[in-house]
């Protein structure tokens, strides 16, 4: 029986299909960040609902204002839960307080520094002789990976190193005999406390005591109280981004400084059980290559070891308690994306979605695309029988990320298998810190919140197919991460070899998905668990292949040369790229040698291994020119004797405003009758096609945005008849001027003011971030940044200070019905032009913790408005924002208020009246027409259009072509009204920061100093930035 899809219909009906239930659609992090209302929970449910969510994760981060896991809060969770009830809805339970999980929000290693992370130090400094500790974070502190002399001396080596930076010879020595050549020191320390993790060190995820006493805590809490609803209207708990200590290497062979690597109490002894050897014995080899390009077996035992421990005492754990409490254990790991970040952080991934066994996870940030961890966790998926793959996505990607973005990057991870889809982030609230907490919110405070459902219907009715029958892959690649292992040395020496690996694996991913012919990865620890026995096919779990891809390996398992062995004595077909694997269990061996030379060769370019994997294709997507082509990726399922195919973009366009689509021609393997599921609206019907030579072929246009779902069954539709094409003339020409109205009043962003420390001189005028931190930095408590306490950790206090700010408002007329919107109004002292202000809030803007206040008129010319508002740990110092109705014409750093443009011109807003304004707006224009119209809008800036004429709603434009038609209308003139719906970048984002750069857009990123930061406002192009094209429809 399904633990999630239980739903699913024998034949996939039209209902389920155009409106599917709640456990197809998404189910976004819940940012809880601030005081939590009940009011406040069902609304922002009532909202999800709204937006095509199925669900929401209710996940802890920065600003929680409740005690974690407390009663108080218990019993919030336990309200969402009966709301979900109520409106269908699932309820997503997440592990920790923010995260990495393990923690239990500082709760589990509190007072246990037995359950503190561990990490060696490898050092030629002794404790006492390296000068002062440094001191790099919280976060970095709490986690590890920092030189903190609060260790144990486990040995002293003497090092000498060959000419080449090999290593010659070492020995363990007593700390104070002399070495003939380094001395080196191995400590076992522990990490120290950290604000992020509420002044607690972060878990030893290698020690089990310590997860036990993670689950104890969490889990069984969450047990105590919704235990009766797991696995019915909670289906799961989610763990973010577990890993261990990070491990290091060094630069050059000869340098001299600290490195530091995974370690646990346990390991020592772990390790000469399962090995028969000590490892510290041996440390040395972990550091530096050996003489001769030989390769180390106790390197390779080590990741070998750390890997297997951090599986089993992290994952297994959690999922063994997640599965006999009827929970799916969902989430991810950290540092899932290559070989090297893979090594460092977890040493492999794939081994520990054994415990993720109906759920594999991953996450991808910053639009990035990851096409290996994607292909990580379906691979896993696959092989263990998971019922659905999920996907933290959307993170890190910014205000102005538009539909465009959401569409784009859901389809190419929905191609590679991702099912549930957890959109990051929907805040709570945008009170104090939490506003930089990786926008974009995905809620109620970006303006086109009540349009998602465009996109998440089309995803979950995309799920509704794709969750159904058995994945049709029959090619497997081995993974290669136990090689890259061997090279763990000093960059100086592996750095090259690791480069050719990271290219040889992502770059055979790329051939594979991209050249049409989809696999799956095998994880060589797992192969003999998923494959007892090996014959033709090759059966790994649930899947059966019949073609074997043996990349750049330098180590093979004996347990995976004995399985590939008989695949290709019974049948199967093995191909090796590149060289012979020369080592065995990472010891050197010419066992491979007879396979190698009984299986096919080639080299890593994509001619070669597409060319030799032909037979194995299923797909065949070319061009105009004829060419296959290098964007489109898919997935295809059996179902009972047809399949389901499923092709999407799996990069992102050059430009968003040119359409690169082409007209392609699509090949599918057989003879199959055809149906398109439309999952943009819904509609299915059939679509003819040409039989030749045993292969089905449709030709369609292909545009930037487009994705295309197929049901194929067997049988054939013929093409009867031409294609009708779209004949459009007489042109319209559109005014130059619109007329322009707003949904919200226009803004000017208060940032930057002259200020003054309780009664001290007024200093220059400085933005508001800075100044929170000159001041936190004078009353020595701690900047407001990332890594900060959680507020319901802080002591009730009374500040004894106080900010004092002045703004000068240049106005070129008088401002009537102005309105102030701050954050905590109610303890700020407002005056203007040396009238107090009552502080009395009336509503609120873009979010319900920045309240307005109405404002006296504001006069022509020059006009001070001063605030005093207190200062201390729990305070809040934040940007600020004049309303009301007036033009705001911008010239580098200052700004003067102008009387409100009524008409603006096609071209960004920011420069015609409107710089700070980020809600939606509508051009409303009139044309003289008969019959159907056609527009097309392809060049703008907005997270997407709505269109209607004569005041009823004709459609939205967000994917290319761009284009949308109306209904027949007659002769005369008609009102065309197009609504951009806004984004918030120019009124919250990092509009001091340099923009020519690429930069991580952490909460930090709002704080950026040197050539990073401008005082000159760096705003985003916002609106519709060419007229319409306007033609009417004939034949």
């Amino acid at each position: 029986m399904k633990k999630l899809y239980r739903n699913e219909e024998p034949v996939l009906s039209r209902g389920m299909f155009a409106n599917p239930p709640s456990e197809y659609r998404g189910a976004p992090f819940w940012a809880w960040n601030c005081v939590i209302e009940k009011d406040t929970l069902d609304e922002q449910i009532e909202n999800f609902k709204k937006m095509g969510m199925g669900g929401y994760h209710v996940h802890v981060r920065t600003g929680m204002a409740t005690p974690y896991l407390s009663d108080e809060f218990m019993g919030l969770v336990s309200h969402c839960v009966e709301k979900g009830k109520k409106e269908h809805m699932l309820t997503w339970l997440y592990d920790e307080d923010r995260w990495p999980s393990g923690t239990a929000g500082g709760k589990v290693t509190g007072g246990h520094p037995e359950f503190v992370m561990m990490n060696l130090l490898w050092t030629p400094n002794a404790y006492g002789t390296a000068g002062p500790v440094k001191d790099l974070g919280p976060f970095a502190g709490g986690r590890g990976g920092n030189r903190e002399e609060n260790g144990e001396l486990l040995a002293v080596f003497d090092v000498e190193l060959n000419e080449d930076g090999t290593l010659k010879n070492y020995r363990m020595i007593d700390a104070d005999a002399p070495a003939a050549g380094t001395k080196w020191y191995a400590y076992a320390e522990r990490a120290v406390k950290s604000a992020w993790f509420n002044d607690q060190p972060y878990i030893d995820t290698l020690n089990k005591k310590a997860v036990d006493r993670f689950i104890e805590i969490t889990h069984e809490r969450y047990k105590e109280v919704l235990g009766s609803d797991f696995g019915k209207c909670i289906p799961s708990m989610f763990t973010d981004e577990p890993a261990f200590s990070r491990k290091g290497t060094l630069d050059f062979a000869t340098d001299k400084k600290d490195i530091f690597l995974a370690w646990t109490d346990s390991l020592e002894a772990t390790f000469a059980r399962r090995f028969g050897e000590s490892l510290t014995a041996h440390l040395p080899e972990l550091f530096w290559e050996l003489p001769e390009g030989k390769i180390s077996l106790i390197r390779y035992r080590f990741h070998e070891a750390v890997t297997e421990i951090f599986a089993t005492s992290y994952c297994d754990t959690i999922g063994s308690w997640c599965e006999e409490n009827g929970l799916m254990l969902a989430g991810h790991l950290l540092a899932e994306e290559n070989l090297e970040t893979q090594t460092r952080a977890i040493g492999e991934a794939m081994r520990s979605y054994r415990a993720f066994k109906d759920m594999p996870g991953i996450d991808i940030l910053c639009d990035f695309h990851e096409y290996n961890t994607a292909k990580q966790a379906q691979s896993a998926k696959h092989q263990q029988g998971g019922e659905a793959m999920l996907s933290e996505l959307y993170g890190v990607s910014s205000w102005d990320y538009d539909f465009r973005g959401y569409k784009l990057q859901g389809d190419w991870q929905a191609a590679l298998g991702v099912t549930v889809r957890v959109p990051h982030l929907t805040w709570m609230s945008m009170k104090g810190e939490a506003k930089r907490d990786y926008p974009a919110c995905i809620g109620y405070q970006s303006p086109w919140w009540d349009q998602f459902s465009l996109i998440e219907n089309h995803f979950a009715r995309l799920n509704t197919a794709m969750t159904r029958g058995k994945s049709a892959i029959r090619v497997a690649v081995v993974h290669p991460v136990e090689s890259y292992w061997l090279y763990w040395g000093p960059k100086e020496q592996t750095a090259a070899v690791r480069k050719r690996m990271e290219e040889h694996f992502l770059g055979l991913t790329e051939t594979l998905i991209f050249g049409n012919i989809d696999f799956d990865f095998i994880c060589e620890s797992r192969f003999p668990e998923l494959c007892p026995e090996a014959g033709f096919p090759l059966k790994v779990g649930e899947m059966e292949y019949d073609h074997v891809i043996v990349p750049d390996m330098k180590t093979m398992r004996s347990t995976t040369l004995e399985r590939l062995s008989a695949f290709r004595k019974a049948g199967g077909d093995v191909i090796f790229l590149g060289s012979c694997p020369d080592h065995v269990d990472a010891c050197e061996s010419a066992q491979v040698k007879p396979l190698y030379d009984s299986a096919r060769h080639a080299s890593f370019a994509p001619s070669e291994v597409l060319d030799a994997l032909e037979d194995a294709r299923h797909l065949d997507i070319r061009g105009e020119s004829g060419a296959r082509t290098d964007y489109l990726i898919h997935q295809m399922r059996n179902e009972g004797d047809g399949k389901w195919l499923f092709i999407a973009r799996g990069k992102n366009p050059g430009c968003p405003d040119v359409d690169s689509g082409e007209r392609v021609r699509i090949r599918i393997k057989g003879q199959w009758k055809l149906t398109v599921y439309d999952t943009m609206t819904g509609d299915i019907y059939p679509v003819s096609a040409a039989y030749p030579e045993g292969w089905t072929e449709i030709v369609r246009d292909w545009h930037d945005h487009d994705s295309l779902l197929l049901r194929l069954e067997p049988g054939m539709c013929l093409s009867d008849a031409a294609e009708k094409m779209t004949a459009v003339c007489n042109p319209i020409r559109v005014s130059a001027l619109a007329e322009f109205i707003t949904y919200e009043p226009n803004v000017l962003l208060l940032d930057r003011a002259e200020w003054a420390f309780d009664d001290g001189e007024w200093q220059p005028r400085e933005e508001l971030l800075r100044i929170d931190n000159l001041c936190r930095d004078a009353l020595k408590i701690p900047r407001r940044a990332k890594y900060v306490l959680q507020p319901y950790l802080l002591a009730p206090e009374t500040p004894e200070h106080c900010i004092r700010l002045r703004f000068t408002l240049e106005s070129t007329c008088a401002i009537a019905g102005a309105a102030l919107a701050l954050e905590d109004a109610e303890d700020t002292k407002i005056v203007l032009n040396g009238e107090t202000v009552p502080s009395v809030t009336d509503g609120w803007y873009v979010d319900k913790a920045i309240k307005k206040v109405a404002l006296p008129v504001i006069g022509k010319g020059t006009n001070v408005l001063e605030l005093t508002a207190p200062i201390g740990r729990r305070t809040n110092l934040e940007w600020c924002y004049l309303l009301g109705d007036f033009g705001v014409q911008l010239y580098g750093t200052e700004a003067v208020l102008t009387p409100r443009p009524e008409k603006i011109g096609y071209g960004s807003i920011t420069s015609q009246g409107y710089p700070f304004y980020t809600g939606n707006f509508t051009y409303r224009f009139e044309v003289a027409a008969e019959g159907r119209l056609r527009i097309r809008i392809p060049k703008f800036r907005a997270a997407l259009l709505k269109v209607t004429v004569d005041g009823n709603e004709a459609g939205r434009i967000a994917f290319a072509p761009y284009i949308l038609e109306t209904d027949v209308l007659p002769a005369g003139k008609h009102v065309i009204e197009v609504t951009a719906y806004g984004m918030r970048q120019n009124g919250f984002g990092q509009v001091h920061h340099e923009q020519g750069v690429y930069f991580y857009q952490n909460p930090n990123s709002w704080r950026s100093d040197g050539d990073l930061w401008l005082d000159e406002y760096q705003l985003h192009p916002l609106g519709i930035l060419k007229a319409p094209e306007i033609g009417v429809i004939e034949g």
